[in-house]
């Protein structure tokens, strides 16, 4: 199957099953969207949820963040993995936001990360979930299910991210994020793929590798032994 149509068929069945998936984690504006993507990294959607109500309700805006040390944001995060460089980091990222930029987070990815504990990662994050803009975040779950799918063969984040954008439909891109995220969270799992019940393995180049494997192990004859 050739790269495009590959392309076309992923683009067309989530268009279709899919139209409307969004991030899982929870907010009500930008500033709390980056205050809880910086804060996922490395830690799971659900256990930043549990956090950020209590952080969010003590910490309305940016201003309220960037008035505190992060000792005191520490106590809120601290079930968080990595919660003081993370805390120095929301601190750090409030002031800026502040004080550079007038209390309105950037759309831009290369503004986004002059910010502290904002990476490439979460700049796209933020480009294409607030503007929709064409930027793909590349966490582990786009960069696996993206290579078995056979999307791309980037071997790094970046070259992932690259061949992505360069391939996808520009008013899909931000989109098709959240399809690879939900896809490789719940059916294609780091260590047990769900493939007999995945609804798009007929353009998976991983699971075309499995089916030949099974295949040519049961054309191999027994050899019995005297």
């Amino acid at each position: 199957m050739l790269k495009k149509e590959r392309y076309t068929l992923f683009v067309d069945y989530f268009s279709a099953h899919q139209p409307e998936a969004e991030t899982e984690l929870h907010y009500h504006n930008p500033y709390q969207l980056l205050v809880a993507v910086i804060l996922s990294a490395q830690c799971t959607d659900k256990r930043v949820n549990m956090v950020t109500p209590a952080l969010f309700q003590r910490f309305p805006d940016a201003k309220a963040l960037a008035a505190v040390t992060s000792d005191i944001v520490f106590d809120y995060i601290r079930s968080i993995s990595y919660p003081n460089n993370k805390a120095k980091h929301l601190v750090g990222m409030a002031n800026m936001l502040v004080n550079t930029f007038n209390n309105v987070v950037p759309s831009n990815v290369d503004d986004l990360q002059k910010m502290p504990g904002v990476g490439r990662k979460t700049a796209n994050v933020i480009a294409s979930v607030v503007y929709n803009a064409p930027a793909m975040a590349v966490d582990t779950h786009v960069f696996r299910v993206s290579r078995r799918l056979g999307l791309t063969n980037g071997k790094t984040p970046l070259a992932v991210e690259k061949d992505l954008v360069k391939n996808l439909p520009q008013d899909k891109i931000y989109i098709a994020h959240h399809w690879l995220i939900l896809h490789g969270r719940y059916t294609c799992l780091a260590r047990s793929p769900k493939c007999n019940i995945c609804p798009i393995s007929a353009l998976c180049k991983y699971y075309a590798k499995l089916q030949k494997a099974e295949a040519n192990t049961e054309k191999t004859p027994t050899v019995k032994k005297d």
